[in-house]
C-alpha cells in the first residue's frame, strides 16, 4: 500500500516500539501514541489466552476502561467480535465484516455494553494466531458513529505481523522467566547473554558469552574480573530496595555507544530457596536498520556508506564527520543516490528499508 510520510513516519516509530522490549506492558506503552496516530479509535484493547486456563484471558489496556475487562467473562458468550475474527485469524475485520449495522444493534454484546456505560458503536479486530495452545486478540473501540475506514483495516492488516511477533516473543520470555527456566529462554532471543544473580551479589549462572559481552561495553573490568561490573551491581541494588510487593520487577537500563547499544534488562525471578534471584539478561543491539543487499548491487560502496549513515538516523553532518567527507559531498552522494534506488527523501529510504525488514 502507498503511505503518506506521516504514516511512515508513525510506523517506523511504532514498530521500533514494538521491538524495544520484552516486556509487553511496557511495549503497549511506549506504542500507544504512535497507535493512537494511526488508528484513531477511543480505546483499545490486547488480550492473550491463558492456555492453563481455557477461555480466560490476560487484558491489558490501552485506554479502555477496566469495566469492560471486568465484566468480559459474561460478555464473551455473546462476543460477536471474538467469534468472526477466529474464522479468519491474523486477518483485520471490521464490524461491518462481522454484522450488518441493523444487526449489530441488536446484538446482546452492544445492548449489554451500553448498559454498563460503554457505548460501542464500531470495532476493529485481528486475532493474533500465536502458537497452537495460545493466541491472542487486538481490538479498536470507537463510541462515536464514525465507522473504522478500509485504509484504517489495510493498516492493522500491515501491522498484524509485527504484533504477533510482539506478543509472541514477550510471552515465551515471560513464560519460561517465570519458571526459571533461563536457558529456554535465550534459546529464543538470539544474541542475549544472561546472568542470575543471588542476594546479595552471588552469581549462580553466566552464560558463555556474557563475559566477553561485557568486557567490551565496561573496558575497565580487568581480564580476571568475573563479577558485573559497579553500574550494573549499583542498579541491581537498588531495585532490590525497592518495595514492590505482589508485583515482578523488571527494569531495563541502556549503555549506548556510536553504532550499537547494550540493553541490560533486569528481571526479579520467583523464590528459590528462600531468596528471589535477579535475572541480568544482557543484549547487543544495531542502532541502524541494515540496508537491504539489492540495493548495495546498484550504488557503489562510498555511497553504500552514506546509505547506512542514514539507517542510522544520523544527520549529513554526523555522516560528513564519520566517513571524512564534506557536507556537500554527502548531499551529492545523496542526490545521486535517490533515483539509483527510485526513492525521493530520506523518509522514503528509512521506511522502505524498514519495510524489508517486515517479518512474515
Amino acid at each position: 500500500m502507498n503511505l503518506t510520510v506521516r504514516e511512515q513516519s508513525l510506523i517506523s516509530e511504532l514498530t521500533q516500539a514494538l521491538s524495544s522490549s520484552l516486556d509487553l506492558t511496557e511495549v503497549l506503552s511506549r506504542a500507544q501514541s504512535a497507535i493512537t496516530q494511526l488508528l484513531p479509535s477511543d480505546y483499545a484493547a490486547l488480550c492473550v489466552s491463558r492456555p492453563e486456563q481455557p477461555g480466560d484471558y490476560e487484558w491489558l489496556g490501552l485506554g479502555a476502561p477496566g469495566v469492560l475487562f471486568t465484566h468480559y467473562p459474561e460478555l464473551a458468550a455473546v462476543d460477536f467480535v471474538r467469534e468472526a475474527v477466529a474464522k479468519r485469524p491474523n486477518v483485520a475485520l471490521r464490524d461491518s465484516d462481522m454484522l450488518s449495522r441493523r444487526e449489530l444493534k441488536r446484538s446482546l454484546l452492544y445492548l449489554r455494553c451500553r448498559e454498563l456505560g460503554l457505548p460501542l458503536e464500531h470495532v476493529m479486530a485481528v486475532l493474533l494466531e500465536l502458537r497452537e495452545d495460545w493466541h491472542g486478540g487486538f481490538t479498536l473501540y470507537r463510541e462515536h458513529a464514525q465507522p473504522f475506514s478500509t485504509r484504517e483495516q489495510a493498516l492493522l492488516n500491515w501491522l498484524t505481523p509485527y504484533l504477533v511477533n510482539t506478543v509472541r516473543n514477550c510471552r515465551m520470555f515471560s513464560d519460561v522467566a517465570m519458571r526459571g527456566d533461563l536457558l529456554d529462554a535465550l534459546f529464543h532471543h538470539q544474541g542475549a547473554e544472561c546472568v542470575v544473580v543471588e542476594p546479595p551479589e552471588r552469581e549462580t549462572l553466566r552464560t558463555p558469552g556474557a563475559t566477553a559481552l561485557l568486557r567490551r561495553w565496561y573496558p575497565e573490568l580487568e581480564t580476571s574480573d568475573a563479577r558485573l561490573p559497579q553500574e550494573l551491581t549499583e542498579h541491581l541494588r537498588r531495585l532490590r530496595d525497592l518495595q514492590m510487593p505482589g508485583r515482578t520487577r523488571v527494569d531495563t537500563l541502556v549503555r549506548s555507544g556510536q553504532q550499537t547499544h547494550l540493553k541490560v534488562s533486569f528481571v526479579e525471578l520467583p523464590e528459590q530457596r528462600g531468596s528471589r534471584p535477579w535475572s541480568v539478561m544482557l543484549q547487543e543491539c544495531s542502532r541502524s536498520i541494515p540496508i537491504p543487499e539489492q540495493w548495495r548491487q546498484k550504488i557503489s560502496k562510498r555511497e553504500a556508506d552514506v546509505v547506512q549513515g542514514v539507517l542510522s538516523n544520523w544527520t549529513n553532518e554526523a555522516i560528513a564527520h564519520d566517513l571524512g567527507l564534506t557536507l556537500n559531498t554527502v548531499k551529492t552522494h545523496l542526490r545521486n543516490i535517490f533515483p539509483k534506488l527510485g526513492m525521493e527523501s530520506r523518509t522514503d529510504l528509512l521506511y522502505h528499508a524498514a519495510w524489508r525488514q517486515k517479518p512474515g
